[in-house]
C-alpha cells in the first residue's frame, strides 16, 4: 500500500527539519564563540553563575539586561547573538506556516488557509509582546 503524504506536510517538514538543524548548528558555533571570548559578552560569566538559580526579575534587576525586544540592539554581544539564533529557531513554525499558505490556496482549501492565517497572527502577536499577562 502506498501512502501519499500531502504536499503541505512535505513542505512544512522540510523547512522545519533543515531550519532546525541549521539553527542548532549555528547556535553551537556561536556558543563556542561566546565561551571562547572571541566576541564580548554583555553579562559576565561570574554574574551568570551567581544568578543561575535566581528568578527572572532578580536576573534582570542585577544585570541590567533589557526587557522585551530591546535585546535585539545587543546582538553584537555573543550572549545576545545566541539569543537571536534561538529566536530564529522559535520563528521556524511561522516560516513553515507561511510556506504552506500557497498550497492551501491552490487547493482552494479555505478552511485550512484560514486556520493557518489565524495561527500566524496569533504566534506573531504572542512573540511581539503586545499581549501580556499580569506578571
Amino acid at each position: 500500500m502506498k501512502i501519499e503524504v500531502p504536499k503541505e506536510q512535505i513542505i512544512y517538514g522540510k523547512i522545519l527539519s533543515y531550519g532546525s538543524k541549521i539553527s542548532i548548528l549555528a547556535m553551537a558555533i556561536v556558543f563556542a564563540v561566546y565561551i571562547s571570548g572571541v566576541l564580548p559578552h554583555y553579562v559576565d560569566f561570574e554574574k551568570v553563575v551567581e544568578l543561575w538559580g535566581k528568578n527572572h526579575h532578580t536576573f534582570v534587576e542585577e544585570t541590567g539586561v533589557p526587557k522585551g525586544w530591546e535585546w535585539v540592539g545587543l546582538i553584537g554581544y555573543a550572549d545576545y547573538l545566541n539569543l537571536l539564533l534561538l529566536a530564529i529557531l522559535a520563528f521556524l513554525t511561522i516560516v513553515c506556516y507561511i510556506a504552506i499558505l500557497p498550497v492551501f490556496a491552490v487547493k482552494k482549501d479555505w478552511v485550512y488557509l484560514t486556520i493557518t492565517l489565524i495561527e500566524i497572527v496569533v504566534l506573531l502577536l504572542a512573540a511581539s509582546g503586545l499581549i501580556t499577562t499580569g506578571h
